[in-house]
């Protein structure tokens, strides 16, 4: 127990630390210091979609030799072929529209990236997002997340109007409202609402706000640092509507959880706005070994790709079946596309309750909020696996 009480006394956290020292990772598994073995059903919010310990990323970082430590962090205007291979690599598989990538360090930045595009293409300052989304912890994205942020922060960025995470014709009719007043700079969410308990939007609904803010020159931003790569079933949450946003941004499972990697595509007329007017700058984005890593972790993915998507979607109908059988002692309404998977109960609290006792059964699984459980298992989980996991959630009830 010296490390957690060295943890509680030296790292700073929101809440304390699960008793848990993570020792060795491996597909999806997770060991601790004492050898005990757990099925991760969490895959770090969406971050080890390929599993962890991908053999051919592990070897990548492995073979990582000769390469300057210093990219010029000073001066961004040097080049470096990795950045360009990996630009290129993104612009193969995202919207052929969007042929400008922005480095950053992970989702949160990438964000901060979009805001200001937004903002220095526009010339507007105001923005819409979904009530209760989460988009990262710099001061710009609580600004765009939930409400109760500004409590705690009221001098957070003003102008910034939530909508209800019910994403319907109702909805539309107060983005619309906003949209009119042509102060909006963009409409920003994710395209499957994961923290607001992967609220799926009504399909008219997204297709009529991207529709709208062509009408009044706001700028469509699609956060897809954790819908990305598959999560939803499509290699992005935006593909299931017919949709083409001016920006999407990216994080997490983009480098796999093995580095510190995100990125903002946009279109080459957004990109323009960052050109000598405005710039964003990020001294450690792109990081040379970040780079190589993320550059063989997307390999694995494409060479994969139909399968993985094959393995989502069917795996999907297989939660789906088995949670929405499950007799758990307060109702639970089962949230699910591809496997971004969430349980909303009747009773509040119910959830910390059946977290822990997933985790005394070596099952890791995450309370959202008192009445809501996520599930966000790896992509490349077999039937077998699944079935340990929710007989293992089932026996936590």
């Amino acid at each position: 127990m010296s490390i957690y009480n060295d943890d509680v006394k030296y790292i700073g956290r929101d809440l304390k630390p699960v008793p848990l020292t993570v020792v060795k990772t491996e597909g999806d598994y997770i060991f601790d210091s004492e050898n005990n073995k757990y099925l991760d059903f969490e895959m770090g919010w969406c971050i080890g979609n390929m599993g962890w310990s991908r053999q051919e990323v592990t070897n990548a970082i492995k073979d990582f030799v000769n390469v300057p430590n210093y990219v010029i962090p000073g001066i961004p205007g040097y080049m470096y072929e990795p950045w360009v291979e990996l630009a290129k690599t993104l612009s193969e598989i995202l919207p052929g529209h969007l042929t400008k990538y922005f480095r950053a360090t992970g989702g949160t930045e990438a964000i901060e990236i979009a805001l200001q595009a937004a903002m220095s293409h526009t010339k507007r300052y105001e923005f819409i997002s979904v009530e209760g989304a989460y988009h990262g912890h710099s001061l710009g994205a609580l600004s765009i997340g939930a409400s109760y942020w500004r409590e705690r922060y009221p001098n957070l960025l003003n102008g910034c109007h939530k909508i209800n995470p019910l994403l319907d014709d109702k909805a539309f009719e107060k983005v619309e409202e906003l949209l009119k007043t042509e102060k909006i700079a963009a409409y920003i969410a994710e395209p499957i609402i994961l923290n607001a308990a992967v609220e799926i939007p009504q399909k008219e609904f997204l297709e009529k706000v991207f529709k709208a803010c062509k009408q009044y020159g706001t700028v469509f931003i699609m956060d897809e640092v954790a819908t990305g790569f598959g999560r939803t079933g499509k290699l992005f949450g935006s593909e299931h509507f017919d949709i083409q946003p001016d920006i999407i941004t990216l994080g997490k499972a983009l480098s796999g959880g093995y580095a510190a990697l995100g990125a903002t595509a946009m279109t080459e007329e957004v990109a323009k706005s960052m050109e000598w007017e405005f710039s964003f700058y990020s001294t450690f984005g792109w990081n040379p070994l970040s780079t190589v890593i993320t550059l063989a972790n997307l390999k694995y993915l494409l060479s994969h790709k139909d399968e993985l998507l094959t393995n989502v979607n069917e795996m999907s109908e297989y939660f789906k079946s088995r949670l929405e059988n499950m007799h758990f002692p307060t109702p639970a309404e089962v949230r699910i596309k591809g496997l971004a998977i969430a349980l909303r109960f009747q009773e509040e609290n119910y959830v910390y309750s059946l977290v822990e006792k997933a985790f005394q059964n070596k099952l890791l699984i995450q309370a959202l909020d008192p009445f809501t459980l996520t599930i966000f298992p790896s992509l490349t989980i077999d039937k077998e696996t699944a079935q340990e996991g929710l007989n293992l959630l089932e026996k936590s009830i």
